[in-house]
């Protein structure tokens, strides 16, 4: 028995039976599960000789009557689908950056029966600073991957060994990768803009800001810098 078909029954015992009523005019769930392991195959990048990248956060779009018929089941099909990926991802020697996430939007422009899958590999982030804060107020923070991650003077560290003050689990990330150093104001402007820059620790992969690549740059709100295949954006806040 092939590993989509065993992945329809286990759907439709972890449902109760109303998996085919539901599902008979619609999108079919097991045509979801072909399409997210198309997705692993045709974006599969090479580690080494037995080991590739692969995407591991998955937004599938459905017509908004799909989604609704989907929305009692979704939380259950989402975990039958990670199951199935990760058995093909085990077969196939591929690497996933982090957990597999799976979400379902509705898309105006698809009709009943009709779905697309949009996928981008998420490294696992993780951050603990060792520099201290001394009581500081944060002016700015790094968001990376749905998290979000202060940044105080002196700087901090991103990379993927545990000395990084940020740890990104992406194979295209140095173990010391890039430094992000901030400046505070002082003296008798406290509420002066803060001043941040990046610089490139030495890495294999090098750094990207806003899509060019550099060995240094003055960051602004918003400028995006890529190391490896993971994007970390700066946001200054506010003064309140």
């Amino acid at each position: 028995m092939g590993g989509l078909q065993r992945f329809e029954q286990r759907l439709e015992q972890a449902i109760s039976g109303v998996f085919a009523r539901t599902f008979r005019s619609a999108v079919q769930p097991v045509e979801i599960a072909a399409a997210l392991q198309r997705e692993l195959d045709n974006k599969a990048q090479v580690l080494s000789r037995q080991r590739r990248l692969v995407p591991n956060s998955f937004v599938v779009e459905l017509s908004t009557g799909d989604l609704e018929r989907l929305a009692p089941y979704d939380s259950t099909l989402a975990s039958e689908l990670t199951d199935q990926l990760t058995e093909h991802a085990e077969l196939q020697s591929y690497v996933f950056p982090g957990p597999i996430r799976i979400v379902f939007e509705s898309a105006e422009d698809l009709t009943t029966g009709r779905f697309r899958v949009r996928s981008q590999a998420e490294a696992a982030v993780t951050g603990h600073s060792r520099r201290s804060t001394n009581g500081q107020r944060t002016r700015a923070v790094l968001e990376v991957n749905g998290t979000q991650h202060p940044l105080q003077a002196p700087g901090l560290v991103v990379g993927r060994g545990s000395e990084a003050d940020i740890r990104i689990n992406d194979p295209g990330v140095s173990r010391r990768h890039a430094e992000f150093l901030l400046t505070a104001p002082s003296g008798s402007a406290p509420d002066a803009p803060v001043h941040v820059e990046v610089h490139d620790m030495g890495s294999t992969n090098g750094i990207r800001v806003d899509g060019q690549k550099v060995a240094r740059a003055t960051l602004r709100d918003g400028s995006r810098v890529q190391v490896g295949h993971t994007s970390l954006v700066l946001r200054l806040l506010e003064e309140r």
